[in-house]
C-alpha cells in the first residue's frame, strides 16, 4: 500500500501523518458540533482534548508498565522515542476517565456533551481505518468479488473501506438526529449503535482480527455488547421523553 509519503528528502509515515490531521479535524468538528447544539464550545473542546491527551499518555504508560523490563534501565525511553509502543486498552480507559472527570469538574451535562463528542469520535475511527488501509497493517479475507484489492499478492476484501463506509453511515445518522428534536443523548447512542452494528458485520471479513481463546472475534463481541447497551439506553431515553410529555400534557389540562 502506501506506508510512507516521500516529500523530497523527507520520508513521512502515512499513518502518523493521518493521525495528526485526523486529531485536528476531529477536535474541530467537536467544537463546531458543540456550537450547533447550543453548548459551551470551549468546555466541550476541553473534554475532547483532555480525553485525547490522557489517552495518549495512558496508552504509553500502560505499555511501559507491561514491558517494564525493557524500560527499567532506560527511563528516558518511556517518553522518547514515541513513534511506537502504545497499549490501546490502557489508553482507552485512561482517556475516557480523564474526559469524564474534566466534564464533571466543569459540570457539563453528560448526554448533551456526548452528542457533541460523537462526530469527532466517529471521524477519528474513520481516520484509524484509513491509516490502516494506506499503511497496510490490516487486511481482509481472501475473496473474488469485483471490488477486491491486492494485498500480499492476493485478492482480499477491502475491509478498511467497509469500516470507513460504516463510519460515514454513523455520521449520517448523527447528522439527521442533530436537527431533530430528540432527547439529549439519543444522537450519540444511535450513531454509536450504527457504528457498532456495522463493525460487528464488517469484522467478519478481517483476516487478522483479534481472536479469543475459543476463536471468536473479540471486536465483534465488544461491538455486539456496545450496540445492545446503546439501543437499550436510547429506548429508555425515548420512553422517558414520552412519559414527560404525557405528564406535562396532563398538568396543562
Amino acid at each position: 500500500m502506501y506506508p510512507v509519503i516521500n516529500l523530497g528528502p523527507f520520508v513521512l509515515p502515512t499513518a502518523g501523518l493521518l493521525y495528526i490531521l485526523g486529531a485536528w479535524f476531529s477536535l474541530s468538528w467537536v467544537e463546531k458540533a458543540a456550537k450547533q447544539l447550543g453548548l459551551n464550545p470551549e468546555r466541550v473542546y476541553g473534554v475532547a482534548v483532555t480525553a485525547l491527551v490522557g489517552g495518549l499518555i495512558g496508552a504509553r504508560l500502560t505499555f511501559a508498565a507491561i514491558y517494564w523490563q525493557a524500560f527499567q534501565h532506560n527511563l528516558l525511553g518511556i517518553i522518547w522515542p514515541l513513534n511506537t509502543g502504545y497499549n490501546l486498552w490502557g489508553g482507552l480507559v485512561i482517556g475516557v476517565a480523564a474526559g469524564f472527570f474534566y466534564g464533571r469538574y466543569h459540570q457539563l451535562h453528560p448526554a448533551s456533551t456526548l452528542d457533541a463528542l460523537a462526530p469527532g469520535l466517529i471521524f477519528g475511527l474513520i481516520v484509524v481505518s484509513l491509516a490502516d488501509f494506506l499503511a497496510g497493517p490490516g487486511f481482509g479475507t481472501l475473496t473474488r468479488v469485483p471490488w477486491a484489492i491486492t494485498q500480499y499478492s492476493m485478492r482480499r476484501h477491502p475491509v478498511q473501506v467497509y469500516e470507513i463506509l460504516v463510519g460515514l453511515a454513523a455520521l449520517f445518522v448523527w447528522w439527521r438526529l442533530r436537527d431533530q428534536r430528540t432527547v439529549a443523548g439519543q444522537a450519540f447512542l444511535m450513531s454509536v449503535s450504527v457504528y457498532s452494528g456495522g463493525r460487528l458485520l464488517v469484522d467478519a471479513f478481517r483476516d487478522n482480527a483479534w481472536l479469543s481463546g475459543g476463536g471468536y472475534h473479540i471486536l465483534q463481541i465488544i461491538s455486539l455488547a456496545v450496540m445492545i447497551v446503546c439501543l437499550y439506553l436510547a429506548a429508555r431515553l425515548g420512553e422517558t421523553a414520552v412519559q414527560r410529555r404525557q405528564d406535562s400534557h396532563q398538568e396543562n389540562h
